[in-house]
């Protein structure tokens, strides 16, 4: 069983000291006796203890940066939503695949920002833009949120935020099974709750430190009993010797779990597994005994944002992918959506 995440070191900003949040986390962390030191900014977080760059990486996964989000414009989230709010960065999962290797390779400790009332005043902005249209806003994009909500409750906020919001709806996704404190919150069916599920072979493999797959369907039972639309990303689809057996048995586990007065309103997002070359670099350095299959001879190259492309699968095996899973789905659960293949 995963313990739910407690830091084993902290840095705080000052700024961050000026808001509720920060001084609270502060109070909190120190009477937990967990070690705690300045930084004038995240960028100058630089003394992880280790002795070479695995002992330091590690570490890192590890260590919470308590600051402030500086910048207020938010990223796009196609094909999720319309935007990604950013209430964290970073995770302390070990998912050797994360796309999350690329873009936090050298600073892969985790963030999280107090400034949580200023961060839904510039999603107030964006929704009044689009009004009467809603937008959607994903606040998974660049962390496991649920992951560190229950020492932050930011999550939880924002969960009633926008259960008072006439056009915003909020959507994350986590690994993790430690949703307790987010089951009481007034979410008002504007929160779509979903969780990453894979096959045994994927999760054993390649995520260490989540939730096994059986605590995170338990906890998809409990938050779709307390009111929120549900979802799954079965991401990312890994071809693996028995990958067919693998899936069906995944979605054989999910069937004989969810009763079915909550299968109404459920979704699926299926992603297969990609990578790009910097993130291959940083993968390779991070987990040098991976098993993960980076070939790119193997592949096919997808052209992506701001020019970095990316290895995705051949043609008829992504056919095959979308074929058996859309086979699964309709089998299992065909009361079902499933929101897009990519």
């Amino acid at each position: 069983m995963i313990e739910p995440f407690v830091p084993q070191l902290v840095y705080i900003e000052p700024g961050a000291l000026e808001y509720p949040l920060g001084k609270q986390l502060k109070i909190k962390f120190e009477k937990m006796g967990i070690e705690i030191r300045k930084t004038t900014s995240h960028n100058q977080v630089r003394n992880i203890p280790g002795k070479n760059d695995l002992q330091k990486y590690r570490n890192a996964k590890s260590t919470l940066v308590v600051g402030i989000r500086k910048t207020l414009k938010f990223d796009t989230s196609k094909p999720s939503a319309e935007y990604a709010i950013p209430l964290a960065t970073g995770c302390m999962g070990h998912c050797q695949y994360c796309y999350l290797q690329t873009t936090m390779g050298s600073k892969p400790y985790i963030r999280t920002y107090v400034n949580v009332e200023e961060i839904l005043s510039a999603a107030e902005m964006y929704m009044k833009e689009r009004a009467p249209d809603e937008t959607r806003f994903e606040a998974a994009c660049t962390s496991d949120i649920v992951g560190i909500d229950h020492l932050t409750h930011s999550l939880k906020k924002a969960i009633e935020y926008f259960g008072k919001s006439d056009y915003g709806k909020l959507r994350f996704v986590t690994k993790y099974h430690h949703v307790d404190h987010l089951l009481d919150a007034a979410h008002q069916g504007k929160t779509r709750f979903r969780f990453s599920i894979n096959a045994d072979y994927v999760i054993r493999n390649f995520e260490h430190g989540t939730s096994p797959l059986i605590e995170r369907i338990k906890a998809a039972v409990k938050v779709a009993e307390a009111g929120y639309p549900l979802g799954f990303i079965v991401a990312p689809i890994y071809l693996h010797e028995g990958w067919e057996e693998g899936y069906l048995q995944m979605f054989q586990l999910l069937d004989e779990h969810l009763p079915k007065h909550i299968r109404n309103d459920l979704t699926f997002e299926l992603i297969q597994h990609r990578f790009t070359k910097p993130a291959k670099r940083v993968i390779q350095k991070n987990y040098p005994m991976t098993k993960l299959e980076l070939n790119e001879e193997k592949r096919k190259y997808k052209w992506g944002k701001y020019g970095i492309g990316k290895y995705v699968y051949q043609k008829n095996e992504q056919d095959d992918i979308q074929q058996h899973l859309h086979n699964y789905q309709q089998q299992y659960f065909p009361e079902s959506t499933i929101e897009y293949f990519t």
